[in-house]
């Protein structure tokens, strides 16, 4: 991608673009003229605070993040992220997908809130909201910044992505996980080309996904597959359960975790908008399995989880563990023996 050649339009202060309403002391607002971000508006905002606490209620095993970015270019379908979108004015469908909210001074904000004396060196997760990874970090490179800042103060910290752009910043990873606990994890929920087509149409294609756990593996850094969401009736048939499980396995993965769909406020409606599109007569079935709240019952996630670590231990990888990454081994130098990577899990 040619940066240098897009052309950037700079907006005023729409509803959209107003800084009391993004939290920040000023907004600049960009579109870029090209096939890449054609339809997508970037806010660019200059954040007081970026490492934010998870509420007390949520069943995440960490409690502090780093989100760079609001709203997500990926545009799955499902996110339970879409929801936060409305806090700022913005409609949790197509504005989530195309108003992207950029920190753009987020390695500075981040390498001066570690360097706090209130600040204790707590696990740091990123990813767990929106991706730090989708298409807006070519063009803005926050990570690199982000990544030096936990790796110069040690601190822990894990990834969760569906993008291979962080392939870019592989040594940076390695040099962190030299001096601190590193976790990195991939989202692969299926590998069935036409539903991925449909439900998360701007994230790289799934195998392309698995390359990226291949390509960590061949450096010695252990990563494991977050192999979610499993979509009720669409991707979980005994043989597209066994189809993505194998390919998993195949990509060197060291664990692989199941999470079945969840629909959330905001979330909810834009995927059952979808879903009465492309499958209609799946509807009322959906609307009797989540009859009861945001998630499928017990039973069908009992079935859903016991169905995919047989299939995982038939393959020989084994289903991660609660809790917070390990450390990851880096690579030997060369010509001495690398010992087989650390499992790693992060939800």
């Amino acid at each position: 991608m040619r940066w240098e050649n897009l052309t950037v339009e700079s907006g005023g202060h729409s509803r959209a673009a107003d800084a009391a309403l993004f939290g920040a002391d000023a907004v600049v607002s960009r579109t870029f003229d090209t096939p890449e971000f054609r339809g997508i508006t970037f806010h660019e905002v200059r954040a007081r605070s970026i490492v934010n606490r998870v509420p007390g209620a949520s069943r995440m095993p960490f409690e502090w993040t780093v989100n760079p970015y609001r709203g997500c270019s990926h545009a799955c379908v499902y996110c339970f992220a879409r929801k936060t979108h409305t806090y700022l004015d913005l409609d949790s469908g197509l504005d989530f997908d195309s108003q992207i909210v950029v920190k753009v001074n987020a390695p500075e904000v981040l390498r001066r809130q570690l360097g706090s004396r209130r600040w204790q060196g707590e696990h740091i997760a990123m990813g767990t909201n929106v991706d730090c990874y989708q298409r807006a970090e070519g063009r803005y490179r926050l990570m690199p910044g982000i990544l030096s800042a936990l790796r110069d103060h040690a601190n822990p910290f894990s990834i969760l992505t569906k993008g291979t752009l962080i392939l870019r910043d592989l040594d940076l990873i390695v040099q962190a996980a030299q001096v601190t606990d590193v976790g990195i994890s991939v989202s692969v929920g299926f590998t069935d080309p036409e539903l991925w087509r449909t439900v998360e149409p701007g994230t790289p294609a799934p195998e392309r996904r698995l390359e990226v756990v291949r390509a960590f593996t061949d450096h010695g850094i252990g990563c494991g597959v977050l192999m979610a969401p499993v979509l009720p009736f669409l991707s979980d048939h005994p043989g597209q359960l066994r189809a993505t499980v194998r390919a998993i396995a195949a990509s060197g993965a060291t664990s692989v975790t199941p999470l079945v769909l969840h629909l959330r406020p905001g979330a909810r409606e834009w995927f059952m908008a979808w879903l009465a599109e492309r499958h209609p007569h799946l509807v009322a079935r959906y609307e009797r399995l989540y009859a009861d709240g945001a998630y499928a019952p017990k039973w069908y996630q009992r079935r859903i989880t016991r169905q995919v670590h047989e299939l995982a231990q038939e393959y020989g990888i084994g289903p991660a563990r609660a809790g917070m990454p390990r450390r990851i081994r880096p690579p030997e130098p060369a010509g001495t023996d690398v010992a087989e990577p650390t499992q790693l899990s992060l939800i």
